[in-house]
């Protein structure tokens, strides 16, 4: 009887571990299963992370994988959008990039774009712009201020080094300066961060509010794709980042599907 009660609470502790493992902020993680059959059913590998800041809590079906770094991408556009902002680089989401009519990687870049168009359109060489004319010193301390993943990069690399090299950056710690960000915990304006939240939205629907920015990058010869942002329903706010990879060569749309996957798992949390 003795052995089968220990053993009992062995189980029991080893589950308890695993539904509610903790972080040094001492935030229970809660595994959502759900999330993996979401990823499963898209073809896709990877990782849903989202924070619940009422309570405090994470949900992911991976959280080793959460953990891990990867090239931010173009999901470095909101920390690049609010370090122009702030340092009068840019000075409002109206501000235009003119076209120099050169050819570029997409069609809705060959544009004259606000710089709302340009972040929503993903615009990188407006983005490369903006890097340059905030210059590497200024760049690395913003960075370094805001605890922003581990960014390392040369001055030769101040308008690329998002998109390849050695920087990398988590979904924990994606969430973690979203966190800041949006609660005004940064160090910058609030001037600063209400442009910065009016650029970020992406759709309002019904008195939701998603709000973002997707990446896409390569690591290995592996497609990288990223979403990062919040959700707003009433006083409740969902943080989000998610991080997918494809399964094999017969995945398709890829690139959608990384919003797609998102909003199943937010729909989840708000059954």
């Amino acid at each position: 009887m003795k052995n089968a009660i220990l053993l009992i609470t062995l189980c029991f502790a080893l589950f308890s571990s695993a539904q509610a493992q903790q972080d040094p902020q001492n935030r229970p993680h809660i595994l959502k299963s759900e999330f993996q059959t979401i990823l499963d059913s898209l073809g896709v590998k990877g990782s849903l992370l989202i924070f619940d800041a009422e309570r405090e809590r994470f949900y992911s079906n991976d959280f080793d994988w959460a953990n891990e770094g990867f090239i931010p991408a173009s999901t470095f556009k909101i920390a690049n959008g609010i370090i122009a902002v702030e340092t009068g680089v840019v000075t409002d989401e109206s501000v235009i990039f003119k076209w120099d009519g050169q050819k570029r990687a997409l069609a809705n870049w060959e544009q004259d774009l606000s710089f709302k168009q340009a972040f929503q359109f993903s615009c990188v060489p407006c983005f490369q712009e903006v890097a340059r004319t905030v210059g590497e010193e200024r760049m690395k301390r913003y960075l370094s201020d805001f605890g922003y993943g581990q960014i390392r990069f040369e001055s030769s690399e101040i308008d690329s080094f998002w998109l390849r090299g050695e920087s990398r950056i988590s979904q924990f710690e994606q969430i973690d300066f979203l966190v800041r960000f949006y609660f005004g915990k940064l160090g910058v304006s609030e001037r600063t961060t209400s442009i910065m939240k009016r650029v970020m939205l992406i759709e309002e629907n019904q008195g939701q509010k998603l709000s973002g920015k997707t990446g896409l990058g390569r690591m290995d010869d592996t497609d990288i794709g990223w979403i990062v942002g919040y959700q707003e329903i009433g006083d409740k706010v969902y943080f989000f980042a998610t991080n997918i990879q494809p399964k094999d060569a017969t995945t398709t749309d890829f690139n959608a599907k990384r919003l797609i996957a998102t909003k199943l798992a937010l729909e989840g949390m708000n059954r």
